[in-house]
Parts: structure tokens; sequence; C-alpha cells
């Protein structure tokens, strides 16, 4: 599978879940933008369906506002439909279902 090892569920609850992204070395950050590795936007549906069990089906909305990177920890916050990724304080991304 594509997320295979790319990432790490430091902690999680159901409003809450960190995680630590694997580094560069992993093929996800190797196939998007050849040297210059970053997280595809579409990796976070995933992370977040695997960490709060839940099965995305249709996302109304969605806004990505920085690039995350390898090794980095992100914070992703559930608001019943509504989730917003960070890292060190700093959006990165949020949507909606």
């Amino acid at each position: 599978m594509l997320t295979d090892n790319l990432y790490t569920i430091e902690f999680k609850d159901d409003t809450k879940a960190v995680v630590t992204l694997s580094n560069e070395d992993h093929p996800v950050f190797k196939a998007h933008f050849p040297n210059n590795p970053v997280l595809p936007g579409f990796v976070h549906f995933d992370i977040v369906s695997d960490a709060f069990n839940i099965e995305l089906t249709t996302i109304k909305k969605a806004k990505f506002v920085k690039i995350a990177l390898p090794s980095q920890t992100l914070v992703y916050e559930r608001n019943n439909n509504r989730f917003k990724i960070t890292c060190n304080d700093k959006e990165i991304a949020s949507f909606n279902l």
C-alpha cells in the first residue's frame, strides 16, 4: 500500500491525532516532486481515515496552505466533520466532509 510505513500515530483520541511522518526515503516523498520531498495533499485524507477510523466518501471543501515535509509531526484535529491539520501550531490544511 502507498502509505505503508509513511507515518506513525503518536497519539489519538476522538478529536485529535498526532502523527510523525517518515523520512524522505519513503517512496511517497520521492514520487510527488523529484528532488523536492513533500507530502501529497491527498495523503492527508488517508491519514485522517486511518487515525479516526472513518470512511471518507465526500470532501465538500479542502484548503491546503502549507506543505508537509518528511519527518515532521502533524496534528490532525476533528470537530464533527471538520478537520484541521497543523505543524508547529501553523495551519497546513483544513477540509470539511
